[in-house]
């Protein structure tokens, strides 16, 4: 009996090959993406503060400086959301990394649905906005109504912050008797 070609197999490498490398110029495509979607097109289940809160801050923190609870557990440390090179990075980059995963961080493509990814992109741009806002980034009316506040001296005592709530992992104070 006659071995049979191994011609279908050859074709199916080249068209998986295809897919691949068309797959890949999907994927840079997106990275280079600046603009949000419409948001008529995005209907987010939660909000991009509790998405980010679930899923991101157990690694980057609530703040987005790469130092969150599993950070300090031993975990390898994600970049800060603040350095130039991520504040600089256009939207798809962030999308493409929640959806991808990247370095250490492993892909949320089947936890986190589209619109859910696109919130979480524009809280970590709200977040790196808040953490880098110039006085000049405000309305005029804002900035002149923070301008006209009275600044304290640096000599001025500080309010003393309210008490904190007794941690865990410490016995509670005794009862007096």
């Amino acid at each position: 009996m006659a071995a049979r070609p191994a011609r279908g197999r050859v074709t199916a490498t080249i068209v998986a090959a295809g897919l691949s490398l068309a797959a890949l110029a999907i994927r840079a495509s997106a990275q280079q993406t600046t603009a949000f979607p419409p948001s008529s097109l995005l209907t987010p289940s939660l909000s991009g503060l509790d998405n980010f809160a679930l899923y991101c801050a157990p690694c980057h923190d609530r703040t987005g400086s790469g130092a969150g609870m599993v950070v300090r557990r031993g975990y390898r440390p994600p970049p800060s959301f603040h350095i130039d090179r991520l504040r600089d990075a256009p939207v798809g980059h962030f999308y493409d990394v929640v959806t991808n995963g990247f370095g250490a961080m492993p892909d949320y493509a089947a936890q986190i649905d589209v619109p859910d990814r696109w919130a979480i992109v524009a809280y970590i741009r709200a977040l790196q906005l808040s953490q880098n806002a110039k006085l000049s980034d405000l309305p005029p009316q804002e900035r002149a109504r923070l301008e006209a506040l009275p600044v304290l001296p640096s000599s001025a005592p500080m309010p003393t912050p309210p008490p904190r709530p007794f941690p865990f992992s410490e016995s509670k104070p005794q009862a007096a008797q």
